[in-house]
């Protein structure tokens, strides 16, 4: 149900206009059910259903229908007359720029008073600018009414289809482009990448840092524990090592001592590995990867290998994102 707010309608410093505006849209409203109705009653059918089912309505609204013209110019005569007014307003408070810009801006309001045709539905153009009007001051609030959510619900779907469709087909020249080795593949290397190699590294380093360091220092009792059990539970399963048992008197210690060993090795070799990971120091580790990855320019046109293979990785991330926007939200939004 719309609701008028009547504490931004009493504060609002263009009172008067605001309740023309809502004069102004109920004799719009009027008009255009009279248009309707008189468009209806026009047809034969129509007047001889009502002759025999609804005379006095018939005889009643014939003569008016006969004067459709000349009842219809008193509306018009009216929305001229409030056009003028506040074309008369708008040159007084230099609204626009120009004074002439305002039947321009307005064009609607005038093209909709020609008595012609179809050209009178074009009213509900004014309709709609006064309900906008309302609405951006406050007034009114259009978003919460049932019309408003069906009419936007479907134009959000018909502007995601078409977006969706515009974006596939662009994405679909850009993978022919780079199959064709056109140039762009090129400029993605040289002139994009390439010269953040270093903004990259940076970036990658910072990220592989904050990972360990959130992952591995606040669960390192944890881990440390599952490795040891990890790498026992493998010694104890290894057939050469499981024959130190049988050793007289030293076999048993040495198969403990080992096994305990191996376990703090590895353990000690992969904190270390994470801790790395987690400092500054990992940065150069990373560059190097980074460097492999995008080397210089000369380098990238020789190697034809690896042009093939992140020719096939770019293609197959585009691959992924036309899989993402194949996806339609609009349909989880239905009832």
């Amino acid at each position: 149900m719309l609701k008028i707010n009547r504490e931004n309608l009493k504060s609002s410093h263009q009172l008067i206009w605001f309740i023309i505006d809502f004069l102004m849209l109920g004799l719009l409203i009027i008009n255009l059910a009279f248009i309707i109705w008189d468009s209806i009653y026009n047809f034969v059918a129509v007047q001889n259903l009502l002759k025999e089912h609804a005379p006095a309505i018939q005889s009643a609204y014939h003569p008016i229908h006969e004067r459709f013209i000349f009842y219809d110019l008193i509306f018009v005569s009216i929305f001229l007359t409030e056009f003028f007014i506040r074309w008369g307003y708008a040159i007084r408070a230099k609204v626009y720029d120009r004074w002439y810009f305002y039947p321009f801006i307005h064009w609607y309001d005038l093209v909709g008073c020609i008595p012609v045709g179809s050209l009178r539905f074009l009213r509900i153009l004014r309709v709609i600018s006064i309900i906008y009007r309302l609405h951006q001051y406050k007034i009114i609030d259009i978003t919460n009414t049932k019309i408003y959510r069906f009419v936007n619900f479907y134009y959000e779907a018909f502007m995601e289809e078409l977006s969706d469709r515009i974006v596939l087909k662009v994405l679909s020249g850009v993978q022919q482009e780079v199959k064709r080795g056109s140039p762009l593949f090129d400029k993605i290397q040289e002139d994009i990448l390439y010269p953040r190699r270093d903004m990259l590294s940076d970036w990658i380093s910072k990220r592989v840092a904050e990972a360990a360091q959130e992952g591995y220092v606040p669960n390192r009792g944890a881990l440390r524990s599952y490795l040891e059990d990890r790498v026992d539970n493998a010694l104890k399963q290894n057939l050469e090592l499981s024959r130190l048992k049988y050793l007289p008197v030293v076999g048993p210690t040495i198969q403990e001592t080992l096994e305990e060993a191996v376990g703090d090795i590895v353990a000690h070799v992969i904190h270390q590995i994470l801790e790395d990971l987690a400092s500054a120091s990992n940065h150069a580790f990373i560059e190097d990867i980074v460097n492999v990855f995008l080397p210089t320019p000369g380098e990238v046109r020789a190697n034809e290998a690896q042009n093939e293979a992140l020719i096939n990785l770019i293609i197959e991330i585009i691959d992924a994102i036309k899989g993402q926007v194949k996806v339609k939200h609009w349909r989880s939004e239905l009832p």
